[in-house]
């Protein structure tokens, strides 16, 4: 790809209203979108991961949305490829690609590259597994919190699999995973790029979160989680560990109330918006444009596609 390619980049924290705004520029400028959301590429979780509906996805081509299923394993290398080759089928069509979502690691693995892989030792990565099936995921985060602070700040105390591959590193080479990113520091530019943030005052968009929780549940959320378990999608996969799935998945199984649980969900949710925040603030490059600014939005898309 060449580091000449144009790419829009549509970001910010759940609850912020990218996919709805995405699909009206899309629509200005006949472009397609390209999702980076670490849950939409799963096939059949579709409530919980606030997938584009049938009718927004034919309003404007999307890409890289149900692409695995929930057992099946994806990481930001796996979707950095992916998505690196439908963005060049877009613009062998003479179209704008936009990349839409709020992962941050995947957008920043798709605009830099990822750092050299890390050495990874089998025997040990079953050690840690074994460890893994007889700890709390908080025990595992905790123990990566005394070796890498600034990994464990960023990797969620029930994300098990990032987890173990973080102390799988240390155990390896004794140096922790934030001193290999350190030295790749994703200095690549792969896309010239125009990265357009959103957000809400903070109290408004925790209201927004709040209300889609809520609606989550009037769509069938709980009816969504027992059908992935009914298909046997077990709660330790990677997938099932995700926000929502997780916690209506203990009511279902006797662990927890609707209502304890539909509570901590909008908390859960909340902290990582704040995450997200955290994580895109950092990024220099992005204009910051609150959702209702489509026109200014579309007048920069405009300039700079020109």
């Amino acid at each position: 790809m060449s580091p000449k390619t144009k790419l829009v980049v549509i970001c910010g924290p759940t609850g912020s209203g990218k996919t709805g705004f995405a699909i009206r520029l899309a629509r200005w400028f006949n472009g397609e979108i390209v999702g980076a959301d670490s849950m939409q590429i799963y096939r059949c979780m579709d409530i919980g991961t606030a997938k584009p509906t049938p009718a927004e996805q034919a309003a404007a081509p999307h890409h890289m949305i149900d692409i695995v299923d929930p057992d099946q394993a994806f990481d930001a290398a796996a979707y950095a490829k992916m998505a690196t080759d439908a963005i060049g089928r877009i613009i062998d069509r003479g179209r704008p690609a936009m990349v839409v979502g709020g992962t941050g690691f995947y957008i920043k693995a798709l605009l830099h590259g990822l750092f050299e892989q890390a050495p990874s030792d089998p025997a040990v990565r079953r050690r840690l597994k074994q460890q893994a099936a007889s700890q709390s995921p908080g025990a595992l985060h905790r123990r990566l919190e005394k070796i890498d602070s600034t990994a464990a700040a960023r990797i969620h105390p029930n994300d098990t699999y990032r987890i173990l591959r973080a102390l799988e590193i240390f155990a390896v080479t004794g140096e922790p995973l934030t001193v290999f990113q350190q030295r790749h520091g994703f200095r690549e530019q792969r896309y010239h790029t125009l990265e357009i943030g959103l957000t809400w005052p903070r109290p408004i968009l925790y209201d927004r979160i709040n209300q889609r929780v809520d609606a989550m549940m009037d769509l069938g959320f709980p009816d969504e989680v027992r059908h992935l378990l009914d298909m046997g999608y077990g709660r330790d996969l990677k997938s099932m560990q995700s926000l929502g799935y997780r916690h209506l998945a203990a009511v279902i199984h006797g662990e927890s109330s609707l209502a304890d649980a539909v509570t901590l969900l909008k908390r859960d949710h909340r902290r990582y918006a704040k995450r997200q925040l955290s994580w895109f603030g950092n990024r220099e490059s992005i204009h910051w444009l609150s959702p209702e600014q489509a026109v200014p939005a579309g007048d920069l898309v405009r300039g700079f596609i020109s």
